[in-house]
């Protein structure tokens, strides 16, 4: 098997997972991911990206697989919000009241971009969407954003392991890593910040 760094057990299961499941374990672990199970959602993406280079997994079924698992858990987050309340889900999820108070305070400050860029915040996309759909948002405004954003995340990811190749971890665990990766969020984010700005502006 290619050298793909796998320095820990944990490493090496990913690897035998994606090798073996490929597209419907990307989908899976998108859409547990989005309700806080501890999975490691950004190291499995770059890996999948890495074996996509490696010719060991299709590029376009994980990439595929990566937005519909990320946008279908969204959704059902968005959904769960309107229809049970977010007091209600908060007991019977288990959700940590100070990430829940932490992620409302930043969806009251930037509301409808939170949904867009909180996947990069760890512990916030997990309560973003139930947090919008407990509020008088429109189902058609949080799609625009909240999915405009699932797909950023997912691709950002993927391509950043396609790039690193076998030198995925490095990506993940290095200072040098996060730098490339902040500067490949920032460009992205630019880019659909001006997409979803002039969206707005056709529809006011």
């Amino acid at each position: 098997m290619w050298n793909l760094q796998a320095r820990s057990g944990v490493d090496q299961h990913l690897i035998v997972w994606l090798v073996r499941y490929g597209a419907p374990i990307i989908f899976l672990a998108q859409l547990l991911g989005i309700f806080g199970l501890p999975i490691p959602d950004e190291m499995l993406l770059t890996l999948a990206g890495a074996l996509v280079r490696r010719g060991t997994l299709p590029g376009m079924p994980i990439i595929t697989s990566a937005i519909a698992g990320c946008l279908a858990g969204i959704t059902v987050s968005f959904v769960l919000g309107r229809k049970v309340g977010l007091p209600t889900l908060r007991r019977r999820l288990h959700v940590h009241e100070e990430t829940l108070n932490r992620a409302n305070v930043w969806f009251c400050r930037f509301g409808r971009w939170l949904l867009a860029f909180g996947y990069f915040i760890p512990g916030v996309r997990h309560v973003t969407a139930l947090a919008a759909g407990s509020t008088a948002m429109s189902y058609s405004t949080f799609a625009i954003y909240a999915y405009s954003g699932g797909i950023l995340w997912s691709i950002v990811f993927v391509s950043l392991g396609y790039y690193a190749g076998e030198h995925w971890r490095q990506m993940v665990e290095t200072p040098r890593g996060h730098l490339l990766l902040m500067a490949v969020i920032a460009a992205a984010a630019g880019m659909v910040y001006a997409a979803l700005q002039a969206i707005s502006a056709r529809r006011a």
